[in-house]
C-alpha cells in the first residue's frame, strides 16, 4: 500500500481522483490533513502551479504528493481564464460566480465561435525536494454553452460541451467523465509513470 497526499481541499477533485486512483494500491489523504491552506499559486502556467502545490504538500504532510492545476482556455478570450480559472471572477469566487463571468464574457460570440479545452497538468513529488518530479498533461476539446445544463460536476462542466457529444460535462455519468476527461487523460499517464517508476502498484 502506497500513502500520499493529493494537494487540493476541492470535494469534487478529491471524489474524482479517488475513483480514478480506485483500481491502484494507494491511500489518498486531502491536503486538508495537514494544513488548512494551499499554497499560493503563483505560476503563470499550469505546469508551475501543479509543482507548486505537490511541493507545498508534500513538505506539509512529509508524504510523497500528487497536485492536479486544470482550467479551462477559451480561444474567444485569447485563452482565459487558464491559470486563473478558479478565481475568474475573484480571489473566492464560486463555480456559479465563474459561470455567470465566463458567459458575460462570450455574450455577443456565437456558440460555434466558443471553441475551448479543459487543460490539465499533474506533478507527483516523492518528497518536496524532489529533483525528478513526474509530470503528466491532459486535453479535452470541446466548446462553450451559452446556458449551463446538467447538475453532476464541478467548475465549467455546466458549461463545456465536449467535441463529438450532445451534452455538457454536467450531464455526463461519473464513469463516462472518468473515461473521457482531461483530468482522466492526465492521470492515466501519471499512474503509467508511478507504475514504471514503483511508485504504485495494481489491486491484482
Amino acid at each position: 500500500m502506497h500513502t500520499m497526499v493529493l494537494a487540493s481541499n476541492n470535494s469534487g477533485k478529491l471524489r474524482e481522483f479517488a475513483q480514478l486512483f480506485a483500481p491502484y494500491r494507494v491511500t489518498l489523504y486531502p491536503q486538508a490533513k495537514f494544513i488548512a491552506v494551499g499554497a499560493d499559486e503563483t505560476g503563470t502556467t499550469f505546469r508551475e502551479n501543479a509543482l507548486l502545490k505537490a511541493r507545498y504538500a508534500s513538505q506539509a504532510s512529509g508524504l510523497p504528493a500528487i497536485a492536479d492545476d486544470s482550467g479551462v482556455e477559451v480561444d474567444a478570450l485569447g485563452g482565459a481564464p487558464g491559470v486563473y480559472s478558479a478565481r475568474f471572477a475573484g480571489e473566492h469566487a464560486s463555480d456559479e460566480d465563474n459561470n455567470r463571468k465566463l458567459l458575460i464574457e462570450l455574450a455577443t460570440v456565437r456558440v460555434e465561435q466558443r471553441t475551448a479545452r479543459y487543460q490539465c497538468v499533474l506533478a507527483y513529488v516523492r518528497n518536496a525536494d524532489d529533483p525528478a518530479p513526474l509530470i503528466a498533461e491532459g486535453v479535452w476539446e470541446g466548446r462553450i454553452l451559452d446556458q449551463p445544463r446538467g447538475v453532476n460536476g464541478f467548475g465549467y462542466d455546466v458549461l463545456f460541451l465536449p467535441d463529438g457529444s450532445t451534452r455538457s460535462v454536467a450531464e455526463l455519468t461519473t464513469d463516462e467523465k472518468n473515461l473521457q476527461s482531461h483530468r482522466a487523460k492526465a492521470l492515466r499517464t501519471l499512474v503509467a509513470l508511478l507504475v514504471a517508476h514503483r511508485e504504485v502498484g495494481a489491486n491484482v
